[in-house]
């Protein structure tokens, strides 16, 4: 293996695991004290890239990407007023209806 070679391969590494590191510092206190709307939330963010990026290579008609985005708006909703009534948080069994509800928004995504 070349010098240069081995050179580019440590500063990719290093680039990595920075990123990894400035990942794990970049939780916040909020984020820490509500895992499970974290996680939740995490999903609504994945799936709203996912309709994007299925939107953008045709896949998904316009409406279909609004219908789906509704459908990710109103779990979200839901979300917050759960945890309005629970002190800020979601219980276990709220966090599974929230991901039984992405499930289904999930799967009809790129179809």
């Amino acid at each position: 293996m070349t010098k240069s070679i081995r050179t580019a391969l440590t500063v990719a590494l290093s680039l990595s695991l920075s990123g990894l590191a400035t990942n794990a510092l970049a939780d916040t206190q909020w984020q820490k004290d509500h895992p499970r709307r974290e996680q939740v939330n995490n999903r609504l963010a994945n799936q709203n890239q996912r309709i994007k990026q299925e939107r953008k290579e045709g896949e998904l008609t316009k409406g279909q990407a609004k219908q789906l985005h509704s459908e990710d708006h109103a779990i979200r909703q839901e979300e917050r007023s759960m945890a309005s009534t629970n002190g800020g948080h979601i219980t276990s069994t709220e966090q599974k209806a929230h991901n039984q509800q992405e499930n289904q928004v999930s799967k009809q995504i790129g179809k």
